[in-house]
């Protein structure tokens, strides 16, 4: 190894290549492994490129522009949602102004045209690496849960909050236990809950419970553990014990059971709540009121729903925010929450 292409960044790292020409392929590869040490998987088009970051994660993302069926580029969103913070080099054999727009577009930290110089790709590569994993240590991302019995009633209650999370990096889930058949064409609704949580870059894990018949004994606490144990989340938004519905209120106890190892849990307002719900925690929503909104637009089937009225959705926001110093605030009743500190340095305890 030369003076010039020793700068892979310690210890070792990996990148996954994304690369449907195996030459090409191959040459990313053994360039990246022979001169800076890198682990490299490769994938050949777009599917098994998404399916490689769903199991495993990676320091960098090398990607073609031109692959079969959706292109390098149009996958962007859903690298970006998969790898949070994840420094990523757009490869292509074209030097064309819409594909250096489109890179720009999709906020990549990179775009190079083949051929590639040898010690430039390693050099581009370990900065990138390098960068990422300070990025990403400066700003640790939280996995945040959100459960609901039907579809759009976390959209409803925690839209804003969600956004707010996105727009830090937090990893986002929402689980819906219910089709929500009652109120709707179940596979309509699944469809737009879907759009709604692809806004906010979620991933939706959607149950069938029966809607109107949830028991937190006949499945829904196992079901919201083997959810738990597999995303381990840090906070937890749910339903309130103070609602009308029973199926929120069964919901809320299930997830009291399931989610008992969880350091912060806080139950969001639903248009069923009653005078009881007392919250204690507001979370300024003032830039992410209008993901909120566009959300709940995705809920087409529902606009006929009073509480789906936009104004009704501002003015309850905005009631909200006389607790907080914004304009509009969404509220939370605290379950749980724990906070560890620091042992104090023997300077101090001196």
């Amino acid at each position: 190894m030369t003076d010039e292409l020793s700068g892979a960044p310690s210890p070792a790292w990996s990148a996954l290549v994304v690369e449907d020409d195996p030459d090409a392929g191959d040459f990313t590869r053994t360039v990246l492994a022979q001169h800076a040490g890198v682990d490299v998987v490769l994938a050949a088009d777009a599917d098994s490129a998404l399916a490689a970051l769903q199991g495993a994660k990676f320091d960098l993302v090398v990607i073609d522009v031109e692959l079969p069926g959706r292109s390098g580029l149009q996958i962007l969103p859903e690298v970006h949602r998969l790898a949070v913070g994840v420094p990523i080099i757009v490869l292509t054999a074209h030097n064309r102004v819409d594909y250096a727009v489109g890179a720009l577009r999709g906020d990549v930290d990179e775009f190079l045209v083949k051929p590639v110089d040898v010690a430039l790709l390693v050099e581009r590569a370990s900065m990138l690496v390098r960068r990422g994993r300070d990025r990403r240590a400066a700003t640790r991302t939280k996995t945040v849960l959100a459960v609901g019995a039907h579809p759009d009633d976390v959209e409803i209650g925690v839209g804003g909050s969600l956004a707010a999370h996105a727009g830090t990096g937090d990893r986002l889930v929402i689980l819906t236990m219910s089709g929500g058949a009652v109120g709707g064409d179940a596979g309509t609704r699944h469809r737009e809950s879907q759009e709604a949580a692809e806004l906010v870059g979620a991933q939706l894990i959607h149950l069938g419970f029966q809607d109107t018949h949830l028991d937190p004994a006949s499945g829904p606490i196992t079901a919201v553990e083997e959810v738990v144990r597999e995303f381990r989340p840090d906070q937890v938004y749910t339903h309130s014990n103070h609602d009308r519905h029973q199926d929120h209120r069964a919901v809320h106890q299930a997830v009291q059971v399931a989610c008992r190892g969880v350091a912060d849990l806080a139950c969001f307002q639903s248009p069923s709540s009653t005078i009881d719900y007392q919250p204690n925690r507001f979370i300024d929503i003032d830039e992410y009121l209008e993901t909120k909104l566009r959300m709940l637009r995705a809920f087409s089937s529902q606009a006929h729903r009073d509480y789906m009225d936009e104004d009704i959705v501002r003015a309850t926001a905005r009631y909200w925010s006389r607790f907080t110093q914004g304009r509009y605030a969404e509220p939370l009743e605290t379950v749980r929450s724990t906070m560890r500190l620091a042992p104090a340095s023997p300077t101090v305890l001196g």
